[in-house]
């Protein structure tokens, strides 16, 4: 592997992690709601807190 191929690599790999960052931003703050509102992701209606 040459110093370029590692390059164009690692630039490669910048560029993906960081469209994947702004497309998760997109998503969740399109979703509706205020993040009181809603617990993780993982959490489904039935994890619904009663102290709340």
């Amino acid at each position: 592997m040459s110093q370029t191929d590692v390059l164009f690599l690692v630039v490669f790999l910048i560029l993906l992690s960081s469209l994947i960052v702004f497309v998760v931003q997109f998503v969740r703050s399109h979703r509706g709601g205020t993040d009181e509102d809603r617990g993780g992701w993982w959490e489904g209606p039935w994890d619904d807190d009663p102290k709340r």
